[in-house]
């Protein structure tokens, strides 16, 4: 099993932009697109640890078993309807 000192060379597809932009950034850096790229890689991979884990929530429900029969929660206008009705 390599390390993680260990070098590989690979192959990725950038787009034309993206590459021209990174190579742009590199030199007038200093550095090169290899290290541009790892610097990238690392930072993205580290927020992504960082990121909070979100737990499940669980919301109070009040009289009833649901949803009525008839009732679509993706049709606003026909709920607000049944909501202003006096047939409660």
């Amino acid at each position: 099993m390599l390390g993680y000192d260990a070098l590989m060379r690979t192959t990725i597809r950038l787009d034309d932009q993206l590459l021209a932009d990174a190579r742009s950034l590199a030199l007038r850096s200093g550095t090169t697109l290899t290290a541009m790229i790892e610097e990238a890689l690392r930072e993205s991979i580290a927020r992504r640890r960082q990121a909070p884990v979100t737990q499940r929530v669980e919301l109070p429900t009040f009289r009833g078993d649901g949803l009525q029969p008839g009732v679509d929660l993706d049709d606003s206008s026909a709920l607000l309807d049944l909501m202003e009705s006096d047939d409660r």
